[in-house]
């Protein structure tokens, strides 16, 4: 996990990033951002899952936790989208 930002990312986080939409069944990686308060475990990042809701601002997102499926809730800021293949 990474604990200092680089240089072309240090200062306020964009907007668009803060304000960010996902629709149910949208696959996301947990990404933290450092320059706001993280609400999820720290083992959480870098995993992947699914979102299933919006509750309030955040989402909920489904991560498998070995055979177990979680559900957590994120903030938009923390997520990116992963762009699936269409077959």
């Amino acid at each position: 996990m990474t604990i200092k930002k680089s240089i072309r990312e240090k200062g306020k986080i964009r907007l668009s990033q803060y304000f960010q939409k996902f629709k149910e069944d949208d696959m996301v990686a947990v990404t933290r951002e450092i320059s706001l308060k993280a609400s999820f475990p720290e083992r959480l990042q870098g995993r992947t899952g699914k979102v299933k809701g919006k509750r309030g601002r955040a989402y909920i997102v489904k991560i498998k936790d070995q055979k177990k499926e979680k559900e957590f809730l994120i903030e938009p800021s923390h997520l990116k989208k992963i762009k699936q293949l269409v077959k």
